[in-house]
Parts: structure tokens; C-alpha cells; sequence
């Protein structure tokens, strides 16, 4: 029987992304990399737990949830989220950033300056550009005053980023979005005195995630259930996204979704695996021998 592998999610590590699984092992997605796997027949999704801990009960966990938590490792991982705003006296400075997504879906958010711009990745921003940077309550002040003055929202959905990835305009264009709208921020009144404007210089991922000539998606894994199977072939990675090249077209696989779950791999060299079976997949219109090390 093939070893099992109990996901932890997808991280970034540099600008890479590696699917990490329980007990600290990763494994790279690079683009063209054939992936292939199955869900333990029988298995259950358990809870992932919270803030570096396991869930004490190891809770079953539905298998459309991307947070894959059960509700009280929700509340936990909530209470201590510099985002749920229940943070005060963290002492670490912060970056206020602007993310850009496609033509008009721009957000303003802070992270810590320590995580660099591992948080845009997570995010999947095809470019940003960093507005300021001080403590934790001055940034997110300045959050708060940009979000209301420039009428961006404090969070785009990811089915509105995939949405347009494979239309983007030019590297020109975007860049040239981010610098209209961090003129205006930065000229903003109501900036907190300790927070420090920053100039715009802006970062475009549109490369590390693979999205030049990136054809539209044909559909969405809705959700993974015990003895489904996906395989396909990596066209690009974007936040926690897969778009794989599969016998069903391009399908997107939101990595949050395998989160929980125990995996096994499945012979990535035969062409029944160049597609997904047994997981639920919504179509999507047209927008334009040995010690396993891991899994695949």
C-alpha cells in the first residue's frame, strides 16, 4: 500500500511554491511538473489546528472548507490574527502594501515587515507596491483611512482573481495602476505621524507564478472527497492555486482544499491520471520501490 501524507497547505518559500505536508517534508511545484494523487479511500478530512498547534480532538473537517478548521481552532487562530484586528501590542514595525489583481480590483492591507512579500504571494497579487511603513496601529490607521479615501475593499475573492488571470493587460499597464492609485494615497491627509510613506516601486509576480500566455480555466475543483484522484500537469501557481493542464482541460485546485486530508501518490507516467476523477469540478465560462521523500 502506498504511503500516506497528511497535507499542510501550500507555502512560498523565496518566490517558490512547495506543498508542505505533517512532519515538516515539501514538495516544489514548479511549472510542467506532472502532480497525481489520491485521496485515502475511507479517509476523513481532520482538522488542521491552530497557531502551530494540533487539534486536540482532531475534528472532522467538510470538505469544501478552505480554512480547514474545525470552530474552535477557528476561534483560536482568529483571536491571535494581527487581520481580525485582536492585536495591539505586537512591537514588530509594518508595511503598508497596495496589491493589484487585475484591471480595477486593487486592496490595501498590512504585514509584517519581517515576512517581506510573502504575504502578496500567499494573496496571489500579480503586482503591489509597498505605501508606508511603522508600527502595528499606525498601519493600520493608515489602512483604514486609504481603504475608505481610495473606495478599495479589505479583500477580494478568489473566485474574482482567477477569474481574470489568464486576460491580464501588460506589465506597463498594471504597473502604471498601482503608481496612479499610490499617488494618491501617499498625498492622502490623515496619515498617522509615526508611519513613514514609501515610494513606489512596484513588484510584478506575473512571471513567478507563471502567468504569461496562461490559457483560461475550464472549471474548479469544488471540493476533494475520500477516493477522489487529480492529476495534471502545472501551468501556473498563484496564491494557493494549481492550474493544471488535464485530459478535462484547465482546472483550477485551490490548495486549501487538500488541507486535512491524507494523500497518496498515483503513477504520474499513464494518461489516466492527466486528468480529474472522482472530485467534484465547477465548469467555469470562458473569460477570454523505496523510502518515499514525498509525496510527488
Amino acid at each position: 500500500m502506498a504511503q500516506a501524507w497528511r497535507c499542510a497547505g501550500l507555502r512560498w518559500v523565496g518566490a517558490e511554491p512547495v506543498l508542505v505536508w505533517e512532519g515538516g517534508r515539501g514538495s516544489a511545484l514548479p511549472r510542467g511538473k506532472k502532480v497525481a494523487f489520491g485521496v485515502v479511500t475511507g479517509g476523513v478530512r481532520t482538522c488542521v489546528g491552530a497557531r502551530g498547534h494540533g487539534c486536540p480532538t482532531r475534528a472532522g473537517v467538510s470538505g469544501r472548507s478552505t480554512g480547514a478548521r474545525c470552530e474552535e481552532c477557528a476561534r483560536l487562530d482568529r483571536a491571535h490574527s494581527v487581520a481580525a484586528d485582536t492585536i495591539a501590542d505586537d512591537p514588530r514595525p509594518y508595511h503598508v502594501y497596495l496589491a493589484w489583481f487585475g484591471p480595477g480590483m486593487v486592496k490595501v492591507g498590512i504585514t509584517a515587515v519581517e515576512r517581506g512579500s510573502a504575504r502578496l504571494l500567499e494573496q496571489g497579487a500579480v503586482c503591489f507596491s509597498w505605501l508606508g511603513r511603522g508600527p502595528l496601529m499606525a498601519a493600520r490607521r493608515a489602512e483604514e483611512v486609504l481603504r475608505a479615501a481610495l473606495g478599495v475593499p479589505d479583500r477580494i475573492p478568489y473566485a474574482t482573481k482567477r477569474a481574470v488571470r489568464a486576460a491580464l493587460p501588460e506589465t506597463g499597464e498594471r504597473a502604471a495602476e498601482v503608481a496612479e492609485l499610490h499617488a494618491r494615497a501617499v498625498a492622502l491627509d490623515g496619515w498617522p505621524e509615526s508611519l513613514e510613506r514609501m515610494p513606489c516601486r512596484t513588484v510584478d509576480h506575473a512571471e513567478v507564478f507563471g502567468l504569461d500566455g496562461l490559457p483560461d480555466a475550464d472549471g474548479v475543483v469544488g471540493e476533494l472527497a475520500a477516493g477522489g484522484t487529480v492529476g495534471g500537469v502545472v501551468l501556473a501557481v498563484a496564491g494557493p492555486d494549481l492550474h493544471l493542464a488535464t485530459g478535462s482541460g484547465v482546472v483550477v485546485l485551490d490548495t486549501r482544499l487538500m488541507t486535512g486530508w491524507e494523500l497518496v501518490a498515483v503513477d504520474a507516467s499513464g494518461q489516466e491520471v492527466q486528468g480529474v476523477l472522482g472530485v467534484p469540478v465547477r465548469e467555469l465560462r470562458k473569460s477570454g520501490g523505496g523510502v518515499q521523500d514525498g509525496l510527488f
